[in-house]
This record gives structure tokens, sequence and C-alpha cells, in this order.
């Protein structure tokens, strides 16, 4: 304490003032994860040197990241330079600040003291006395998990640094491939906070237009993606005989290449669950495409060449997470005929999610299943902030509902009672202007949810306490999550599951 204070007084009593004289806003720490932390030890460091972060290496990270018409993509976190492992802080404190589970805490410390492109080093504890370290703001390369100083700590954190708020939050982090593994089977799908991702299969090198995705499928479920959207192709003439149905988006193929088709993406997700049997994948399919098949035909491809017992969830209702786990749930978003619709003692076949208000920033399906935000119209740039007011809106709705196991089984005696599936589309996309392809979208709204769920979800109008809940945020369903290594957005979605922890 003392040399930080020795600091301060003789920043102070300089006649020359530095260029920065004001020193930054005081920080805030939100907790969001069920395990209460001590902020331990504070860290102020110089800025990197600017030849080990030139403009040159800028320009060669985003020139890795350039489509082929020249347009470039933000990523949550602006590119920083690491702090070297032997840089000494020109500034520390000790200080014993308590972080309990689910709160904001405004603390003294401030965001910068003489620079603010300045950077911090922050040491929290937790109660059986493991520390970890995060690093404000976290390097672009790097994910935002802090630094367990032990070995096989007990947890893993997730920080994420908004510094135009001075505002840390926290995350408990489980590995990302299996997440779900520590939440209790009794869950039902409708109460988590799932990653989700618009048409999952177009990272393929494809018209601007087309392709919604930074990396592949497999690399998606690998770092917690646990939706796809998918939109697939009857070919024709239909043959009942053929499980062929190629991925495609509205009617474009997905790749420059050639036909892709969903055979090859299912060896892939099956391989994923037989490996970690402890997650499900909520598949949601949608017929698009050119030619003359139909939705029923799609449901025959799909009941006889592919869906089993085993291998999915395709019961016309929500489940729990332990009766869908190592399963593809069936999202229904097309027809089905009769012989279909006698399944499961003539309730049906799959969530029916056939239809919902078109460009909608809030409907329920008519089966109460699924409540959608689907306002995907957004004719020219100004109408993204209209995206993302819908978008949060939408987490709202689906943080202020209650799970608890009381009552669950509460409403499980009540006839007709249902915990609908909250699915959230951040995408959108007018295909003649090239301001708001996919890309160009993602790039404004991912920031600002992660913005969102950082600083503002769940919480009170004035910003210091929090409303009650269980924080879900619903199925929230993306575009270019991954790009260049940033996983903010899935790491804020998958930490809200906090509170269902028991």
């Amino acid at each position: 304490m003392s040399k930080y204070l020795s600091f301060l007084s003789l920043f102070k009593t300089k006649r020359k003032e530095p260029r920065y004289f004001k020193m930054g806003e005081f920080l805030t720490i939100r907790n969001i994860s069920n395990v209460p932390l001590e902020l331990k030890l504070v860290e102020h460091f110089d800025p990197a040197p600017s030849d080990n972060f030139s403009l040159k290496n800028i320009a060669m990270s985003l020139a890795s990241v350039t489509n082929s018409l020249g347009m470039t993509n933000n990523i949550t976190r602006a590119p920083v330079p690491e702090i070297s492992a032997n840089a000494t802080p020109f500034a520390s404190r000790d200080v014993s600040i308590p972080l309990p589970p689910f709160t904001i805490t405004t603390t003294d410390i401030h965001s910068f003291i003489k620079n603010p492109s300045e950077r911090l080093r922050l040491t929290f504890q937790t109660e059986l006395g493991g520390k970890h370290q995060m690093y404000c703001p976290v390097p672009t390369a790097e994910t935002a998990s802090l630094v367990a100083l032990a070995p096989n700590p007990k947890y893993r954190f997730t920080g994420i640094y908004l510094s135009q708020h001075a505002h840390v939050t926290l995350y408990k982090s489980s590995n990302l491939d299996s997440w779900m593994r520590e939440l209790p089977d009794s869950t039902p799908l409708g109460a988590l906070s799932i990653p989700g991702t618009h048409n999952a299969p177009t990272h393929y090198e494809a018209a601007p237009s087309v392709r919604c995705q930074a990396v592949s499928p497999r690399t998606q479920l690998e770092n917690g993606v646990r939706f796809f959207d998918l939109r697939v192709q009857v070919p024709t003439p239909y043959d009942p005989k053929s499980d062929k149905l190629i991925l495609v988006h509205s009617v474009f193929p997905i790749a420059l290449s050639g036909p892709k088709h969903f055979r090859d993406l299912y060896k892939d997700i099956r391989a994923f669950l037989d490996a970690n049997p402890s997650e499900t994948l909520i598949c949601s399919f949608k017929r698009e495409g050119t030619g003359k098949g139909t939705d029923e035909q799609l449901g025959h491809i799909l009941k006889d060449h592919y869906t089993n017992l085993t291998e999915w969830f395709t019961q016309p209702r929500v489940p729990t997470l332990g009766e869908a786990r190592g399963k593809i749930v069936l999202l229904r978003r097309f027809n089905i005929d009769d012989q279909l619709k006698s399944q499961w003692d003539g309730k049906g076949w799959g969530i029916d999610a056939a239809v919902w208000a078109d460009n909608t920033p809030s409907a329920m399906c008519p089966s109460g299943e699924v409540c959608v935000q689907d306002f995907y119209q957004i004719m020219e740039p100004a109408s993204i902030d209209k995206k993302i007011e819908y978008a949060t809106a939408q987490m709202e709705r689906s943080g202020c509902c209650s799970y608890e196991s009381d009552a669950i089984q509460a409403a499980q005696q009540q006839q007709g009672k249902q915990f609908p599936l909250y699915v959230n589309f951040l995408s959108g996309s007018n295909f003649w202007n090239v301001q708001t392809w996919p890309e160009k979208i993602a790039e404004k709204v991912n920031p600002a949810c992660v913005e969102f769920l950082c600083l503002r979800h769940m919480v009170t109008d004035d910003g210091k306490g929090v409303k009650a809940g269980d924080w879900s945020t619903g199925i929230i369903v993306c575009d270019w999550v991954g790009l260049d290594g940033d996983w903010d957005l899935v790491r804020c979605v998958v930490g809200m599951n906090s509170k269902l922890v028991q």
C-alpha cells in the first residue's frame, strides 16, 4: 500500500503535468460466478513499447480475416500487446475486496493512473486459496481465461474487461467442450443459456452474403456452441431410399467448392457427442434451396435415415438436460404429414417450431414450445441498433424466468404448463447492401451483446443491484463467432448458467 500511495504523492506534486493527468474511473467488478472471490492485488504496467506491436503487425492480423472483397470484421477485444512475463509494475497495491457471487462491487481502484493505454493485472483469490490473474485488457490472440497460479485448480474463470466503462465481469468457465457436465439432470433446456450459430456450417469459401461463420461446426462444438441452425434442400427427384440432404443458405449452396451434405456434418456431430456424453445439441432444421422437395419429404428423410431413440430426442416437447445428454434434440421448422403427426401417441414429432411470426421482435410459436426473436430484415446499417435492442430485450425475458427444482415439480402437475426455448437470433442480412451482409452485422451486434451481458443483463436500472430470476440468456444464435480466436460472446453466454449449479 505504501509503495502505491508514495507513487501517487509524487505524481500529484510534480509541477510539470504529464500528458494524461486525470486518473481513470473507479473500477467496477461484477462476479457472475457462484464462487466467492476476493481481489487481493492490483498492479499497473506501462504500455508495451510500440516496436513490439507495430502498425505493420496489426495490418497483418487484419489481413488474415479479410475476405475476397477486402472487408474486415472487428472482434470484441481491440488488438493489444501482451505484458512480458518479466515486466515490472510501476505501481502495485495490496487490497482485500470481497466479491460475493452474483453481485456488483464498486472499488476505489483507478482503471489507470497516468495513461489510458497502461495495463492492469488483477489477482483474485477463492475461498480455498487458489489465485487467478487477469490482464486488462486481454490480448486479442488469447482467450479471456484467467491465469491460474497453481496447478490443477478447482475452478477456472473467464474475465471480460470493458475499458470504456472501467468494468470487469467474471464468469466461472468450465471446459467449453463439456460445460453441461456441471448442470443438474433435472434442468429443462429452456432454463439454460445456450450459445448457438446461425447457418452453422457456412464457414466455407462462399459469397459474403452467404457465409455466416468463421470456423467449422466441429470447432464451434469444441468451444461451447450447443445449438445449430441448419438449412437443407431436399434433392429432386425425391428418392425415399436416399439420405441425401444438401446444406444451403436460402437458394444458395454454402460453398464455392461444390455441394455439402448433412450426412458429413452429422458424422462430426455424432463424433463430438460420443466423445462428450454429458452434452447435447439442439438442431433446428428448415427446408430451403431450389427444386420441388417438400417439408413432408424432409421429415421422412430425417425419420427414416437419421433419427433413432439412442442418438436423438424427437418427442414434441422441451426435454430436461438429463433426457437429452448425448443426443441431438430435434427442433422442427418444417411441416409434417399425418404419419409423423401420429408419433409419440399422436402428440407429434420433434419440438414444433414450424410456424412463427415473420421478422419478429418476439413471438411465441403456436405449440408454446419456442419463443423467438428473429428480426432479420436489416435493410440499412441504422437498423442494426434496432436489432440489438430486440436481442437484448429477449435476453431479459429469458433471464427473468425461474426454474428452481421445486417450481419445476409444481409446474409439471399443472396441465399445459411449459418451459419454452427462448431462441434469439443475432443474425440478419440485406443482400443488396454490402454494409448489412452477415459479417458486417456481426461486427457490431456481437460486441454489443457481450457488453450488454457483462454490464446490464439482469441489472437494476440504477446499475447497483440485480434482478430476480435465473439470468438465462436463452439460446443466442450468432454469426461469425470464433473469428481470430475470439470466443468472448460464447463464454459470456455459457457463464450465465452459474445460477443453475447447485
